[in-house]
Protein backbone atom coordinates (compact mmCIF):
# COMPACT_ATOMS: atom_id res chain seq x y z
CA UNK A 1 0.00 0.00 0.00
CA UNK A 2 2.54 2.09 1.33
CA UNK A 3 4.63 1.20 -2.76
CA UNK A 4 1.27 2.48 -4.20
CA UNK A 5 0.64 5.70 -2.25
CA UNK A 6 4.60 6.98 -3.36
CA UNK A 7 3.57 6.19 -6.60
CA UNK A 8 0.19 7.84 -6.60
CA UNK A 9 2.45 10.55 -5.13
CA UNK A 10 5.02 10.74 -7.89
CA UNK A 11 2.40 10.64 -10.47
CA UNK A 12 0.89 13.72 -9.26
CA UNK A 13 3.76 15.36 -8.70
CA UNK A 14 4.64 14.89 -12.20
CA UNK A 15 1.45 16.29 -13.41
CA UNK A 16 1.77 19.08 -11.58
CA UNK A 17 4.62 20.17 -12.58
CA UNK A 18 3.26 19.31 -16.43
CA UNK A 19 1.39 21.80 -15.25
CA UNK A 20 3.46 24.51 -14.39
CA UNK A 21 5.29 24.56 -17.43
CA UNK A 22 2.31 24.46 -19.84
CA UNK A 23 1.16 28.26 -17.55
CA UNK A 24 3.78 29.28 -19.41
CA UNK A 25 6.07 29.12 -16.30
CA UNK A 26 9.31 28.54 -18.20
CA UNK A 27 8.92 32.44 -19.02
CA UNK A 28 10.21 33.07 -15.72
CA UNK A 29 13.58 31.72 -16.22
CA UNK A 30 13.76 34.98 -18.81
CA UNK A 31 13.71 37.14 -16.08
CA UNK A 32 16.69 38.21 -14.52
CA UNK A 33 16.11 36.81 -10.97
CA UNK A 34 14.30 33.07 -11.02
CA UNK A 35 11.69 32.52 -8.64
CA UNK A 36 12.29 29.36 -6.10
CA UNK A 37 10.20 26.32 -7.04
CA UNK A 38 7.87 25.75 -3.74
CA UNK A 39 8.89 22.14 -3.73
CA UNK A 40 7.39 21.58 0.11
CA UNK A 41 3.96 22.99 -0.97
CA UNK A 42 4.23 20.64 -4.32
CA UNK A 43 4.78 17.60 -2.32
CA UNK A 44 1.85 18.41 -0.19
CA UNK A 45 -0.22 19.07 -3.49
CA UNK A 46 1.09 15.75 -4.52
CA UNK A 47 0.17 14.10 -0.91
CA UNK A 48 -3.24 15.01 -1.27
CA UNK A 49 -3.13 14.17 -5.14
CA UNK A 50 -2.42 10.69 -4.04
CA UNK A 51 -4.94 9.89 -1.42
CA UNK A 52 -7.93 11.41 -3.69
CA UNK A 53 -6.75 8.70 -6.04
CA UNK A 54 -6.30 5.90 -3.66
CA UNK A 55 -8.77 6.36 -1.01
CA UNK A 56 -12.01 8.53 -2.84
CA UNK A 57 -15.33 6.72 -2.50
CA UNK A 58 -15.38 6.90 -6.61
CA UNK A 59 -12.43 7.15 -8.84
CA UNK A 60 -11.65 10.47 -10.28
CA UNK A 61 -9.77 10.96 -13.49
CA UNK A 62 -6.42 12.70 -13.22
CA UNK A 63 -7.84 15.63 -15.81
CA UNK A 64 -10.36 16.34 -13.36
CA UNK A 65 -8.42 16.77 -10.36
CA UNK A 66 -5.16 18.50 -12.21
CA UNK A 67 -8.27 21.28 -13.83
CA UNK A 68 -10.14 21.71 -10.61
CA UNK A 69 -6.64 22.08 -8.73
CA UNK A 70 -5.78 24.95 -11.44
CA UNK A 71 -9.48 26.23 -11.68
CA UNK A 72 -8.69 26.96 -7.51
CA UNK A 73 -5.50 27.84 -7.44
CA UNK A 74 -6.52 30.83 -10.48
CA UNK A 75 -10.00 31.79 -9.06
CA UNK A 76 -8.19 32.59 -5.83
CA UNK A 77 -6.28 35.03 -7.01
CA UNK A 78 -9.64 37.79 -7.45
CA UNK A 79 -12.22 38.23 -8.87
CA UNK A 80 -11.50 38.33 -12.72
CA UNK A 81 -8.73 35.72 -13.29
CA UNK A 82 -9.95 32.84 -14.40
CA UNK A 83 -8.81 29.55 -16.14
CA UNK A 84 -9.93 29.19 -19.38
CA UNK A 85 -10.51 25.84 -20.98
CA UNK A 86 -11.15 25.00 -24.53
CA UNK A 87 -14.88 25.64 -24.66
CA UNK A 88 -14.61 29.03 -22.19
CA UNK A 89 -11.88 30.15 -24.61
CA UNK A 90 -14.15 29.80 -27.18
CA UNK A 91 -16.87 31.70 -25.68
CA UNK A 92 -14.63 34.38 -24.77
CA UNK A 93 -13.69 34.85 -28.35
CA UNK A 94 -17.27 34.62 -29.71
CA UNK A 95 -18.23 37.41 -27.54
CA UNK A 96 -15.79 39.92 -28.31
CA UNK A 97 -17.22 39.25 -31.77
CA UNK A 98 -20.84 40.02 -30.93
CA UNK A 99 -22.41 37.71 -32.00
CA UNK A 100 -23.58 34.12 -30.61
CA UNK A 101 -26.60 32.41 -29.83
CA UNK A 102 -28.65 31.95 -26.80
CA UNK A 103 -30.53 34.45 -24.35
CA UNK A 104 -28.78 37.60 -24.67
CA UNK A 105 -27.46 37.07 -20.91
CA UNK A 106 -24.09 38.13 -19.16
CA UNK A 107 -23.33 36.31 -16.08
CA UNK A 108 -20.65 35.05 -13.27
CA UNK A 109 -19.77 32.94 -10.59
CA UNK A 110 -18.19 32.70 -7.49
CA UNK A 111 -18.37 30.65 -4.73
CA UNK A 112 -20.23 28.24 -6.90
CA UNK A 113 -23.28 30.55 -7.56
CA UNK A 114 -24.34 31.68 -10.97
CA UNK A 115 -25.27 35.03 -10.92
CA UNK A 116 -26.73 37.71 -13.61
CA UNK A 117 -24.11 40.37 -14.33
CA UNK A 118 -26.51 41.62 -16.80
CA UNK A 119 -28.67 41.53 -19.43
CA UNK A 120 -28.22 42.80 -23.14
CA UNK A 121 -30.49 45.02 -24.27
CA UNK A 122 -33.05 44.48 -26.85
CA UNK A 123 -32.49 39.98 -26.55
CA UNK A 124 -34.71 37.38 -24.99
CA UNK A 125 -33.33 37.55 -21.60
CA UNK A 126 -33.70 41.35 -21.47
CA UNK A 127 -37.26 41.21 -22.47
CA UNK A 128 -38.68 38.76 -20.22
CA UNK A 129 -37.28 40.68 -17.21
CA UNK A 130 -33.71 39.24 -15.75
CA UNK A 131 -32.14 41.74 -13.89
CA UNK A 132 -28.53 42.17 -12.92
CA UNK A 133 -27.83 40.56 -9.28
CA UNK A 134 -30.14 37.77 -10.04
CA UNK A 135 -29.27 34.32 -8.76
CA UNK A 136 -29.90 31.71 -11.39
CA UNK A 137 -30.27 28.44 -8.93
CA UNK A 138 -31.70 26.17 -11.60
CA UNK A 139 -31.60 25.79 -15.53
CA UNK A 140 -34.12 23.54 -16.95
CA UNK A 141 -34.55 22.14 -13.46
CA UNK A 142 -31.01 21.23 -13.03
CA UNK A 143 -29.37 22.86 -10.08
CA UNK A 144 -26.42 25.23 -10.87
CA UNK A 145 -24.92 25.68 -7.31
CA UNK A 146 -21.37 24.32 -8.14
CA UNK A 147 -21.81 23.75 -11.83
CA UNK A 148 -18.52 25.27 -13.48
CA UNK A 149 -19.26 28.54 -15.24
CA UNK A 150 -18.72 26.94 -18.84
CA UNK A 151 -21.55 24.29 -18.16
CA UNK A 152 -24.37 27.01 -17.34
CA UNK A 153 -23.39 28.90 -20.12
CA UNK A 154 -23.68 25.83 -22.36
CA UNK A 155 -26.89 24.77 -21.00
CA UNK A 156 -28.48 28.37 -21.73
CA UNK A 157 -27.22 28.59 -24.91
CA UNK A 158 -29.06 26.21 -28.00
CA UNK A 159 -30.68 25.99 -31.34
CA UNK A 160 -32.84 29.53 -31.91
CA UNK A 161 -36.36 28.62 -31.15
CA UNK A 162 -35.96 26.63 -28.30
CA UNK A 163 -37.15 26.84 -24.95
CA UNK A 164 -35.18 27.41 -21.69
CA UNK A 165 -36.48 27.54 -18.19
CA UNK A 166 -34.28 29.64 -15.25
CA UNK A 167 -35.06 29.41 -11.99
CA UNK A 168 -33.96 32.70 -10.25
CA UNK A 169 -33.51 34.06 -6.87
CA UNK A 170 -33.98 37.58 -6.17
CA UNK A 171 -33.89 39.68 -2.87
CA UNK A 172 -37.20 41.60 -3.35
CA UNK A 173 -39.12 38.53 -4.16
CA UNK A 174 -40.64 35.97 -1.80
CA UNK A 175 -40.37 33.39 -3.77
CA UNK A 176 -37.96 31.51 -6.86
CA UNK A 177 -38.88 33.13 -10.09
CA UNK A 178 -39.43 30.84 -13.20
CA UNK A 179 -38.34 32.45 -16.62
CA UNK A 180 -39.72 30.60 -19.40
CA UNK A 181 -37.28 32.14 -22.40
CA UNK A 182 -37.08 31.25 -25.98
CA UNK A 183 -33.37 31.21 -27.59
CA UNK A 184 -32.32 33.24 -30.52
CA UNK A 185 -28.91 34.10 -32.67
CA UNK A 186 -27.74 37.19 -30.66
CA UNK A 187 -26.71 39.50 -32.93
CA UNK A 188 -25.15 42.25 -30.48
CA UNK A 189 -24.76 45.90 -32.15
CA UNK A 190 -22.41 47.97 -29.17
CA UNK A 191 -23.41 51.45 -30.98
CA UNK A 192 -26.44 52.52 -31.15
CA UNK A 193 -27.19 56.43 -31.91
CA UNK A 194 -30.23 58.77 -32.93
CA UNK A 195 -31.29 62.73 -32.72
CA UNK A 196 -32.72 63.48 -29.77
CA UNK A 197 -34.11 67.09 -30.86
CA UNK A 198 -33.16 69.28 -33.66
CA UNK A 199 -29.60 69.85 -33.15
CA UNK A 200 -28.77 67.23 -30.14
CA UNK A 201 -27.42 64.01 -30.80
CA UNK A 202 -27.39 60.55 -28.64
CA UNK A 203 -24.92 57.65 -28.90
CA UNK A 204 -24.98 55.13 -26.81
CA UNK A 205 -22.13 52.31 -26.29
CA UNK A 206 -23.32 48.76 -25.15
CA UNK A 207 -19.99 47.07 -24.22
CA UNK A 208 -16.70 47.19 -26.36
CA UNK A 209 -16.21 44.72 -28.90
CA UNK A 210 -13.96 44.41 -32.18
CA UNK A 211 -15.70 46.51 -34.37
CA UNK A 212 -16.81 49.19 -31.69
CA UNK A 213 -14.80 52.06 -32.55
CA UNK A 214 -15.75 51.74 -36.44
CA UNK A 215 -19.47 51.66 -35.94
CA UNK A 216 -18.69 54.71 -33.33
CA UNK A 217 -16.69 56.42 -36.36
CA UNK A 218 -19.96 55.46 -39.13
CA UNK A 219 -22.48 57.02 -36.30
CA UNK A 220 -20.91 59.91 -35.93
CA UNK A 221 -20.33 60.74 -39.52
CA UNK A 222 -23.91 60.17 -39.71
CA UNK A 223 -24.94 62.43 -36.95
CA UNK A 224 -22.96 65.65 -37.96
CA UNK A 225 -23.77 65.20 -41.94
CA UNK A 226 -26.72 67.22 -41.80
CA UNK A 227 -25.23 70.19 -40.02
CA UNK A 228 -23.75 71.31 -36.91
CA UNK A 229 -24.66 69.25 -33.58
CA UNK A 230 -25.17 71.27 -30.44
CA UNK A 231 -24.54 69.27 -28.15
CA UNK A 232 -23.73 65.47 -27.86
CA UNK A 233 -25.30 62.64 -24.93
CA UNK A 234 -22.33 59.69 -24.73
CA UNK A 235 -24.36 56.82 -22.76
CA UNK A 236 -21.79 54.18 -21.00
CA UNK A 237 -24.37 52.51 -18.44
CA UNK A 238 -24.75 49.02 -18.00
CA UNK A 239 -21.54 49.14 -20.13
CA UNK A 240 -19.38 46.59 -18.28
CA UNK A 241 -16.62 46.89 -20.59
CA UNK A 242 -14.57 44.82 -23.22
CA UNK A 243 -11.36 45.22 -25.24
CA UNK A 244 -8.81 47.76 -23.95
CA UNK A 245 -8.02 49.30 -27.28
CA UNK A 246 -12.09 49.82 -28.54
CA UNK A 247 -12.15 52.01 -25.11
CA UNK A 248 -9.16 53.95 -26.60
CA UNK A 249 -10.81 54.50 -30.01
CA UNK A 250 -13.77 55.98 -28.61
CA UNK A 251 -11.98 58.33 -26.01
CA UNK A 252 -9.57 59.00 -29.45
CA UNK A 253 -12.58 59.93 -31.23
CA UNK A 254 -13.52 62.94 -28.76
CA UNK A 255 -9.99 63.84 -27.64
CA UNK A 256 -7.28 65.65 -29.19
CA UNK A 257 -4.62 63.75 -31.41
CA UNK A 258 -2.12 62.08 -28.78
CA UNK A 259 -3.87 62.62 -25.90
CA UNK A 260 -2.85 60.33 -23.00
CA UNK A 261 -6.33 58.07 -22.51
CA UNK A 262 -5.11 55.58 -19.98
CA UNK A 263 -1.82 54.24 -18.62
CA UNK A 264 -1.46 51.20 -16.66
CA UNK A 265 1.21 49.80 -14.03
CA UNK A 266 1.79 45.83 -12.92
CA UNK A 267 4.66 43.47 -12.15
CA UNK A 268 6.26 42.76 -15.76
CA UNK A 269 7.40 45.36 -18.67
CA UNK A 270 4.10 44.37 -21.02
CA UNK A 271 2.19 45.82 -18.15
CA UNK A 272 3.90 49.50 -17.97
CA UNK A 273 1.52 51.07 -20.74
CA UNK A 274 0.80 54.41 -22.22
CA UNK A 275 -2.40 54.00 -24.51
CA UNK A 276 -2.69 57.53 -26.37
CA UNK A 277 -5.39 59.26 -29.00
CA UNK A 278 -3.02 57.73 -31.99
CA UNK A 279 -4.11 55.29 -34.51
CA UNK A 280 -1.35 52.37 -32.89
CA UNK A 281 -3.15 52.80 -29.75
CA UNK A 282 -6.87 51.35 -31.41
CA UNK A 283 -6.24 49.95 -34.69
CA UNK A 284 -4.31 46.77 -35.72
CA UNK A 285 -5.38 46.25 -39.31
CA UNK A 286 -3.30 49.97 -40.06
CA UNK A 287 -7.07 51.81 -41.48
CA UNK A 288 -7.47 54.75 -39.40
CA UNK A 289 -11.21 54.93 -39.10
CA UNK A 290 -11.12 57.73 -36.78
CA UNK A 291 -8.82 60.53 -39.41
CA UNK A 292 -12.17 62.33 -41.30
CA UNK A 293 -14.06 62.58 -38.66
CA UNK A 294 -15.84 65.48 -38.67
CA UNK A 295 -13.33 68.28 -36.86
CA UNK A 296 -16.82 69.22 -34.84
CA UNK A 297 -16.83 65.82 -33.12
CA UNK A 298 -13.90 67.03 -30.94
CA UNK A 299 -15.68 70.10 -29.84
CA UNK A 300 -19.02 69.63 -29.42
CA UNK A 301 -20.43 69.84 -25.88
CA UNK A 302 -21.12 66.44 -24.40
CA UNK A 303 -21.85 64.78 -21.28
CA UNK A 304 -21.37 61.19 -20.06
CA UNK A 305 -23.51 59.39 -18.65
CA UNK A 306 -23.02 56.59 -15.92
CA UNK A 307 -24.30 54.16 -13.45
CA UNK A 308 -23.32 51.58 -10.91
CA UNK A 309 -22.88 48.81 -13.61
CA UNK A 310 -20.66 51.25 -16.17
CA UNK A 311 -17.21 49.28 -15.44
CA UNK A 312 -13.67 48.80 -16.77
CA UNK A 313 -13.25 49.95 -20.09
CA UNK A 314 -16.21 52.33 -20.58
CA UNK A 315 -14.94 53.52 -17.08
CA UNK A 316 -12.05 54.12 -18.80
CA UNK A 317 -13.68 56.57 -21.44
CA UNK A 318 -15.34 58.28 -18.94
CA UNK A 319 -12.27 59.06 -16.86
CA UNK A 320 -10.29 59.75 -19.99
CA UNK A 321 -12.85 62.46 -21.26
CA UNK A 322 -13.53 63.67 -17.35
CA UNK A 323 -9.47 64.44 -16.58
CA UNK A 324 -9.35 65.84 -20.39
CA UNK A 325 -12.53 68.48 -18.59
CA UNK A 326 -13.85 67.33 -22.58
CA UNK A 327 -16.84 66.32 -21.41
CA UNK A 328 -19.47 66.64 -17.90
CA UNK A 329 -19.93 63.56 -16.39
CA UNK A 330 -23.28 62.97 -15.40
CA UNK A 331 -25.24 59.80 -13.22
CA UNK A 332 -24.15 57.82 -10.36
CA UNK A 333 -20.49 56.40 -8.79
CA UNK A 334 -19.41 53.93 -11.31
CA UNK A 335 -18.35 50.35 -10.45
CA UNK A 336 -14.66 50.81 -9.88
CA UNK A 337 -13.33 47.83 -11.76
CA UNK A 338 -9.53 49.60 -12.45
CA UNK A 339 -7.53 46.25 -13.49
CA UNK A 340 -6.29 44.87 -16.70
CA UNK A 341 -7.01 41.32 -17.58
CA UNK A 342 -4.93 39.55 -19.89
CA UNK A 343 -5.39 36.42 -22.29
CA UNK A 344 -2.45 34.30 -22.61
CA UNK A 345 -2.86 31.00 -24.89
CA UNK A 346 -2.20 27.84 -23.24
CA UNK A 347 -2.09 24.54 -24.75
CA UNK A 348 -4.96 22.81 -26.02
CA UNK A 349 -6.75 25.63 -26.77
CA UNK A 350 -7.12 27.05 -22.99
CA UNK A 351 -6.06 30.06 -21.78
CA UNK A 352 -5.92 31.77 -18.37
CA UNK A 353 -7.30 34.88 -17.90
CA UNK A 354 -5.18 37.06 -15.39
CA UNK A 355 -4.93 40.45 -13.99
CA UNK A 356 -1.73 41.57 -14.99
CA UNK A 357 -2.42 45.67 -14.37
CA UNK A 358 -3.57 48.35 -13.01
CA UNK A 359 -4.99 51.55 -14.95
CA UNK A 360 -5.27 54.65 -14.15
CA UNK A 361 -6.72 57.91 -15.87
CA UNK A 362 -4.60 60.87 -17.32
CA UNK A 363 -4.38 62.43 -14.14
CA UNK A 364 -3.25 59.80 -12.13
CA UNK A 365 -6.06 58.52 -10.41
CA UNK A 366 -6.66 54.82 -9.78
CA UNK A 367 -10.60 53.52 -10.57
CA UNK A 368 -9.95 50.45 -8.72
CA UNK A 369 -12.45 49.79 -6.35
CA UNK A 370 -13.63 53.56 -6.24
CA UNK A 371 -14.84 53.86 -9.84
CA UNK A 372 -15.71 57.45 -11.68
CA UNK A 373 -17.12 59.55 -9.47
CA UNK A 374 -19.86 61.62 -11.76
CA UNK A 375 -19.33 65.94 -11.90
CA UNK A 376 -23.19 66.04 -11.33
CA UNK A 377 -25.20 63.47 -9.67
CA UNK A 378 -28.58 62.51 -10.74
CA UNK A 379 -30.78 59.69 -9.51
CA UNK A 380 -33.35 58.15 -11.42
CA UNK A 381 -34.43 55.50 -8.80
CA UNK A 382 -33.09 52.50 -11.18
CA UNK A 383 -29.73 52.29 -8.77
CA UNK A 384 -30.36 50.55 -5.58
CA UNK A 385 -28.15 51.46 -2.42
CA UNK A 386 -27.65 48.00 -2.13
CA UNK A 387 -25.80 47.10 -5.69
CA UNK A 388 -22.81 45.34 -5.27
CA UNK A 389 -19.74 46.73 -6.82
CA UNK A 390 -15.83 46.17 -6.86
CA UNK A 391 -15.48 47.18 -3.53
CA UNK A 392 -18.04 44.79 -1.95
CA UNK A 393 -16.04 41.66 -4.09
CA UNK A 394 -14.23 38.76 -2.06
CA UNK A 395 -10.58 39.19 -3.11
CA UNK A 396 -10.98 42.12 -4.67
CA UNK A 397 -7.81 44.18 -5.64
CA UNK A 398 -7.27 46.86 -3.20
CA UNK A 399 -7.29 50.22 -3.77
CA UNK A 400 -3.54 50.55 -3.40
CA UNK A 401 -1.44 53.10 -1.50
CA UNK A 402 -2.31 55.95 -3.27
CA UNK A 403 -2.92 57.59 -6.08
CA UNK A 404 -0.13 56.54 -9.03
CA UNK A 405 1.75 59.39 -9.89
CA UNK A 406 2.78 60.18 -13.93
CA UNK A 407 5.93 59.16 -14.53
CA UNK A 408 8.18 59.80 -17.27
CA UNK A 409 6.87 59.80 -20.70
CA UNK A 410 6.23 56.26 -21.88
CA UNK A 411 6.22 56.10 -25.68
CA UNK A 412 5.40 52.08 -25.78
CA UNK A 413 2.16 51.35 -27.19
CA UNK A 414 0.51 48.07 -27.28
CA UNK A 415 -1.12 47.65 -30.42
CA UNK A 416 -2.74 43.97 -29.01
CA UNK A 417 -6.92 44.16 -28.00
CA UNK A 418 -7.06 43.03 -24.80
CA UNK A 419 -10.12 42.62 -22.98
CA UNK A 420 -11.02 44.24 -19.66
CA UNK A 421 -13.19 41.89 -17.84
CA UNK A 422 -16.68 42.22 -17.27
CA UNK A 423 -17.66 42.81 -14.54
CA UNK A 424 -18.45 39.50 -11.98
CA UNK A 425 -20.14 41.91 -9.23
CA UNK A 426 -21.23 39.34 -6.90
CA UNK A 427 -24.90 39.06 -6.60
CA UNK A 428 -26.89 40.30 -2.94
CA UNK A 429 -28.81 37.69 -1.92
CA UNK A 430 -27.52 33.67 -1.36
CA UNK A 431 -29.48 30.38 -1.24
CA UNK A 432 -28.66 30.32 2.31
CA UNK A 433 -28.14 33.40 3.53
CA UNK A 434 -30.97 35.21 1.69
CA UNK A 435 -33.57 32.57 0.99
CA UNK A 436 -37.08 33.62 -0.26
CA UNK A 437 -39.77 33.03 2.05
CA UNK A 438 -41.26 30.01 0.03
CA UNK A 439 -39.41 27.79 -1.85
CA UNK A 440 -41.88 27.17 -4.38
CA UNK A 441 -41.13 28.98 -7.63
CA UNK A 442 -43.12 31.23 -9.03
CA UNK A 443 -43.95 31.95 -12.89
CA UNK A 444 -42.54 35.62 -13.58
CA UNK A 445 -44.30 37.95 -15.17
CA UNK A 446 -42.27 40.08 -17.85
CA UNK A 447 -42.52 43.48 -16.55
CA UNK A 448 -41.20 46.50 -19.10
CA UNK A 449 -37.67 46.85 -19.50
CA UNK A 450 -35.81 49.90 -19.15
CA UNK A 451 -35.52 51.98 -22.41
CA UNK A 452 -31.98 53.48 -22.29
CA UNK A 453 -32.41 56.63 -24.39
CA UNK A 454 -36.13 56.42 -24.09
CA UNK A 455 -39.14 58.80 -23.22
CA UNK A 456 -38.98 58.02 -19.68
CA UNK A 457 -35.21 58.16 -19.16
CA UNK A 458 -34.92 60.58 -16.91
CA UNK A 459 -31.06 61.13 -16.65
CA UNK A 460 -30.76 61.48 -20.35
CA UNK A 461 -33.67 64.48 -19.81
CA UNK A 462 -30.96 65.59 -17.56
CA UNK A 463 -28.34 65.38 -19.88
CA UNK A 464 -30.42 67.38 -22.51
CA UNK A 465 -31.14 70.21 -19.79
CA UNK A 466 -27.93 70.65 -19.07
CA UNK A 467 -26.54 70.64 -22.12
CA UNK A 468 -29.33 73.75 -23.07
CA UNK A 469 -28.33 75.52 -20.14
CA UNK A 470 -31.63 74.76 -18.59
CA UNK A 471 -31.97 73.46 -14.76
CA UNK A 472 -30.56 69.48 -13.67
CA UNK A 473 -32.98 68.16 -11.01
CA UNK A 474 -30.98 65.59 -9.06
CA UNK A 475 -33.55 62.87 -8.33
CA UNK A 476 -36.68 61.87 -10.07
CA UNK A 477 -38.74 62.11 -7.22
CA UNK A 478 -38.36 65.54 -7.38
CA UNK A 479 -40.30 65.69 -10.74
CA UNK A 480 -43.07 63.24 -9.03
CA UNK A 481 -43.18 65.55 -6.45
CA UNK A 482 -43.82 67.82 -9.21
CA UNK A 483 -46.25 65.93 -10.30
CA UNK A 484 -48.83 65.29 -7.63
CA UNK A 485 -51.88 67.11 -6.90
CA UNK A 486 -52.49 69.32 -4.28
Amino acid sequence: MTNGWKKAGLIGMGAVLGVLLSLNFSAVAQREQKLPIPYEDLQLFAAVFGKIKSDYVEPVSDDKLIREAINGMVRGLDPHSDFLDAEAFKELQVSTQGKFGGLGIEVGIEEGIVRVVSPIEDTPAFRAGIKAGDLIVKIDDVATRGMPLGKAVEKMRGKPGTPVVLTVVRRDADAPLNFTIMREEINVKSVRAKGLEPGYGYIRVRNFQERTGEDLAKALKDMFKPGDIKGLVLDLRADPGGLLNQAVAVSAAFLPKDALVVYTDGRTADAHMRLSASRENYTRRGEDYLRDLPAAVKKVPMVVLVDGGTASASEIVAGALQDHKRATVLGAQTFGKGSVQTILPLSNNAGLKLTTARYFTPAGRSIQAKGIEPDIFVDDGRDSPNRIREANLERHLDIGKGEVKLGPTDTRAKTDAKPLDQPTDKALPTPDKDAPKSDKPTTATPSKPFEFGGAEDFQLAQALNLLKGQPVLASNKALSAQAKPN
